[in-house]
């Protein structure tokens, strides 16, 4: 039976990563030992259950249902063997989270150092991730997102900033050259740089001023990823190709060298920072409940 439970807990554990050298790197077991495992288990059952080429490792049809299936009930034991942590001087074990690329460069620089140094026997794993996502499927114990768009089951309190705004700038050079916008709608007479969503959504830019709230979908010769490919946005409007619109934190450093000028400040549009949000139906692990408690009591959303 324990030859049994390992062996499936090495399928989820590859199956997770998508890979057996990404298991192995999350996991602390070779990834030869899962290789084995999960080929023995393939064999005890009679079926395929990846998919492996030199590229990716992708869970055919029988593993999807059979890790649709494991998942909660391996997080389920895990929060039962968690049990034990209320017996140590201190939280051990891995956190995992599931954030957007802004909030890993904007947000957890300043909560992470901290943290780790207040609980030294806690491992930290951060999975970047710009779609909104079922935390447990998805193998980790707790995500960030902006917005409250959250299950009826799950918790969420603030952490990092409680509003932030979105900021659009564009290089001296750019603007000497095009001009200056003096109200939203003229950005459509100008190269802009727009961000497009993992959903293929490329949400329009919003700005509001005194109550009143106006969209513009502007056009650009550049269109990025959101989260992953957004320094290259910002390194392409430093360079002069077009105006470019992003978090006023990730632009400040830009704005204050010089290298972008903001435009357009009095119509920037103020929104709420993001959430930190984990299931509420079920046992706390020790390492995410230090983790709540630690932003709680470093002020959450200050």
């Amino acid at each position: 039976m324990n030859n049994e439970l390992g062996d499936l807990n090495a399928f989820v554990t590859v199956a997770r990563a998508g890979g057996f050298r990404e298991g192995a790197r999350s996991s602390g077991v070779s990834a030869s030992g899962l290789s084995e495992a999960v080929r023995r288990l393939e064999a005890q059952l009679g079926v395929r259950l990846l998919n492996r080429t030199t590229r990716s490792v992708v869970p055919t049809e029988a593993g999807q249902g059979l890790l649709a299936r494991l998942g909660p009930v391996f997080a389920e034991m895990e929060a039962a063997l968690d049990v034990i942590n209320v017996f140590r001087d201190k939280p051990a074990g891995l956190l995992r989270l599931n954030v957007p690329v802004s909030v890993a460069r904007l947000v957890l620089p300043s909560i992470v150092p901290p943290f780790m140094a207040a609980y030294p026997e806690i491992r930290l794993e951060v999975v970047t991730e710009e779609s909104f996502v079922d935390v447990l499927a998805a193998g980790c114990d707790a995500g960030i997102r902006y917005e409250e768009r959250l299950e009826q089951d799950m918790i969420a309190i603030p952490i990092g900033p409680l509003t932030q705004r979105f900021a659009v700038g564009a290089s001296p050079a750019y603007l000497e050259r095009r001009g200056r916008p003096s109200h939203p709608r003229e950005l459509l007479d100008h190269a802009c740089l727009r961000h497009r969503f993992p959903s293929g959504a490329m949400p329009p830019w919003e700005f509001e001023r005194d109550g009143e709230v106006v969209r513009v979908d502007p056009h650009g010769q550049m269109i990025v990823e959101a989260g992953g490919a957004s320094d290259l946005a910002i390194e392409a409007a430093v360079a002069g190709l077009g105006i470019v619109g992003l978090f006023e934190t990730w632009l400040g450093p830009r704005f204050d060298s010089g290298e972008l000028e903001p435009i357009l400040e009095p119509w920037w549009q103020r929104f709420s920072g993001p959430f930190l949000y984990y299931p509420g139906r079920r046992l706390m692990p020790a390492p995410l409940r230090a983790f709540v408690d630690f932003v709680k009591a470093s002020g959450g959303g200050a």
